[in-house]
C-alpha cells in the first residue's frame, strides 16, 4: 500500500480508502442494490483491507439508515487505533423536522448517534455530506468547533460542495478562528471530470485533501459495460428500476470504455484497475474511495496502487475523456497568464 498526506494535516492515509456504503441495508430498497452485506461479510472485507495496509475507512450516518456505521463499530473492535475513521452527516435520518441538515442542534445529535453506532469516543474526519441552505455555515462550524474542543472530532471536511461554498466556508473559518475543512470528498472519474472546472482549482490552491467517490462511476468503468449492455446482470447499474447514479452521458461513456478496455488489455489487468490508477495519477488526488461487495473486487482495487500507466496510456485516456473548458477558464488561459515580461 502507498500513503499520501490528507491535505495539510500531517496525517497519512492509504491511497485506497475503503468505502462502507455496501455494509448493511439488506432490508432497505436502495442499499440492498448497493450491497446489503451482512456483518460477517463486512468483517471479512475490512480484514482483507487492513491486512493489505488500508488505514482509511469512510462511511456516513445515512448509509443503510445507520447500519453501515453499526457494522463498522462491531468489526473494528480491537482494531480502531490503526484506522483513520471518517463519517458524514447532513442527510435525513428520521421523520422529524430537525432530523436532517447542519444546524447546531442536528450536528450535536448526529455526532452522538454516530459515536454510539461506531462504538468509539472520537471520529477522525467528520464531513458535511452536503450543504444545508437553511443554516448559516458559521453556525455549523461553531458546532463542529465545540466537538473538536471536546475531543470528539479530530478534523472536519466536506462532500458535494460547490467551489464557492468551499471557499466561503474556508473564509468564515479563517475570520472566526473556527475549524477549517481539511478535505473535500467529490465525484471524479473518467466519465465525470466536471470538478476540474472550478472545484479542483480551489482544492489545489488551498492544499485540501481530495477523496474521490465513485471512481468507477457506479460500476460503469468496471469493464462490465459496453454498447451491447451489461455483461454482468448482478451489477448495480444493470438492475432494473434503479436510478442511474452518478449521472453520466452514456454515448460519451462508451467511447471512454472502449479506450479503457484497450489500455487494460495492454497491461493484462481489469478495466476497473486502470480506471482507479487513472484517478490516482491525477494531480491533487489523495485517495480513491472504493466500495465493494465481494473480496475479489477489493483485491483488484487494491492492486491499482501498483499499476503504473504509461505516458501513452494517460494521453489516450485523457483525450477520450476530456471535457471542454468552460467560461471563464478559456479566457483566463490567455491574456495576462501568457504575457511576456516587459523590458524596462
Amino acid at each position: 500500500m502507498k500513503y499520501r498526506m490528507l491535505g495539510r494535516t500531517g496525517v497519512f492515509v492509504s491511497e485506497i480508502c475503503l468505502g462502507a456504503m455496501s455494509f448493511g441495508g439488506a432490508d432497505h430498497p436502495v442499499y440492498q442494490a448497493v450491497g446489503g452485506l451482512p456483518v460477517e461479510e463486512a468483517d471479512r472485507i475490512v480484514g482483507i483491507a487492513l491486512d493489505a495496509g488500508v488505514n482509511f475507512i469512510d462511511t456516513a450516518d445515512v448509509y443503510s439508515a445507520g447500519e453501515s456505521e453499526s457494522q463498522l463499530g462491531q468489526v473494528l473492535k480491537g482494531r480502531r487505533d490503526g484506522v483513520v475513521l471518517a463519517t458524514k452527516l447532513a442527510a435525513r435520518m428520521g421523520p422529524g423536522p430537525n432530523d436532517v441538515g447542519l444546524s447546531r442542534l442536528r450536528v450535536a445529535r448526529a455526532l452522538e448517534d454516530s459515536l454510539r453506532r461506531l462504538q468509539t469516543d472520537h471520529i477522525d474526519l467528520y464531513q458535511l455530506h452536503s450543504v444545508d441552505p437553511h443554516t448559516p455555515i458559521e453556525d455549523t462550524l461553531r458546532a463542529l468547533d465545540d466537538a473538536v474542543r471536546q475531543g470528539k472530532i479530530r478534523y472536519v471536511g466536506c462532500s458535494n460542495f460547490a467551489a464557492w461554498q468551499v471557499a466561503k466556508a474556508l473564509g468564515v473559518s479563517a475570520l472566526r478562528d473556527l475549524p477549517a475543512f481539511v478535505s473535500v470528498q467529490a465525484y471524479y472519474s473518467l466519465v465525470g471530470r466536471e470538478l476540474e472546472h472550478e472545484l479542483l482549482p480551489v482544492i489545489e490552491e488551498e492544499r485540501l485533501g481530495l477523496m474521490v467517490w465513485a471512481p468507477l462511476a457506479g460500476g460503469w468503468l468496471s469493464g462490465k459495460f459496453d454498447r451491447g449492455g451489461a455483461s454482468d446482470p448482478t451489477s448495480r447499474q444493470a438492475q432494473a428500476g434503479r436510478a442511474e447514479f452518478p449521472r453520466i452521458d452514456r454515448e460519451r461513456a462508451y467511447d471512454v470504455i472502449d479506450v479503457l478496455k484497450a489500455v487494460a488489455a495492454r497491461h493484462e489487468v481489469s478495466a476497473a484497475r486502470v480506471a482507479l490508477a487513472w484517478v490516482l495519477a491525477r494531480p491533487s488526488v489523495t485517495c480513491a474511495v472504493a466500495g465493494v461487495r465481494r473480496p475479489g473486487q477489493l483485491e483488484d482495487n487494491l492492486a491499482a496502487v501498483d499499476l503504473e500507466l504509461t505516458a501513452d496510456d494517460l494521453t489516450e485516456l485523457d483525450e477520450v475523456s476530456r471535457i471542454p473548458e468552460t467560461y471563464p477558464t478559456w479566457v483566463q488561459r490567455g491574456g495576462l497568464r501568457d504575457r511576456l515580461p516587459l523590458n524596462v
